[in-house]
C-alpha cells in the first residue's frame, strides 16, 4: 500500500517553461544586485564560500565575490544543479513572489489530486533539485493557491542527487517508510530508474513534450490516488 506520494516538480507538477522562461531569467537579472546587497547575510555568505570552494577544486583558482557572481550566472545558463546556486536563487525568487512579480505554476490537476490523496489517508512529499526554500515558494504562491499545508515532506539535493539510488534510500530512512510504501512521480526516466532500484514504486509523468519510456506512464494526476 502506498503511504507517501513523492513528486518531482519541474516537468511533473509544474510546466518546465515556468522554470526556464520565468524563474531562471528572473534570477539571472536580479542576482548581481541581490548578492551585492545581501552578501554579508549568513546564508548568502555561506553560498558564496561554497561557489569559491567549488571553483578552487574544479579549476584550481581563487575568486572573489565578483567572480562568484560570474560563475553563478554561468551555472544558470548551464542549468547546473549546484546547491549554492539553488540557495541564492531561492532567496531571489522569495522577493519576486512577495512582490507578486509571478506566481508558482502548477498544472490544474495538481491541487485536486493532492486533496484526493489526503482524503484517502495518504501523504504528499516533494523531491526536487531546487532548494526546499524554492519548493515551498512554488507551492505557497501557486496559481492554485497555497498548497503547502497539504505537503508533509520536502527533499532537495541535500538528501542526495536525484539520479543516485542512495538518495531514495535516504528518503525512506528519513520518512521511516519502507520503499514499497512510496511512489515516486517524475518526468525523468533516469530518476525513476534510481528510485526503482531503491525499491520504490515509480510512475513516469508524461506532460506535453515529455518523451515516453518503459515505465508505467500517466499524462496527468486525475487518476490519483490509485483505486
Amino acid at each position: 500500500m502506498i503511504k507517501l506520494y513523492l513528486f518531482d516538480i519541474e516537468g511533473t507538477t509544474t510546466d518546465i517553461n515556468f522554470v526556464h522562461k520565468v524563474l531562471f531569467p528572473y534570477s539571472k537579472i536580479h542576482l548581481p544586485e541581490f548578492v551585492q546587497h545581501h552578501q554579508h547575510e549568513k546564508a548568502i555568505t555561506e553560498a558564496i564560500k561554497d561557489v569559491q570552494a567549488t571553483v578552487l577544486k574544479e579549476e584550481g583558482r581563487s575568486i572573489d565575490v565578483g567572480g562568484a557572481v560570474e560563475k553563478l550566472l554561468q551555472w544558470i545558463a548551464e542549468d547546473r544543479k549546484h546547491g549554492a546556486l539553488k540557495e541564492i536563487q531561492g532567496h531571489i525568487w522569495d522577493l519576486g513572489y512577495s512582490k507578486n512579480d509571478f506566481k508558482g505554476h502548477v498544472y490544474p490537476d495538481v491541487g485536486p489530486s493532492f486533496m484526493r490523496i489526503l482524503d484517502a489517508g495518504g501523504k504528499i512529499g516533494i523531491y526536487s533539485s531546487g532548494s526546499v526554500h524554492a519548493q515551498k515558494l512554488i507551492f505557497g504562491y501557486s496559481t492554485a493557491g497555497d498548497l503547502t499545508p497539504m505537503i508533509d515532506h520536502y527533499f532537495d539535493t541535500k538528501i542526495g542527487g536525484k539520479r543516485d539510488r542512495t538518495s531514495y534510500a535516504n528518503i525512506c530512512n528519513t520518512t521511516h517508510l519502507a520503499p514499497e510504501e512510496i511512489r515516486f512521480f517524475s518526468d525523468i526516466p533516469e530518476e525513476l530508474e534510481a528510485a526503482q532500484s531503491a525499491g520504490m514504486a515509480v510512475t513516469h509523468v508524461v506532460r506535453p513534450g515529455t518523451k515516453v519510456s518503459n515505465f508505467p506512464m500517466i499524462a496527468d494526476f486525475n487518476g490519483l490516488p490509485e483505486t
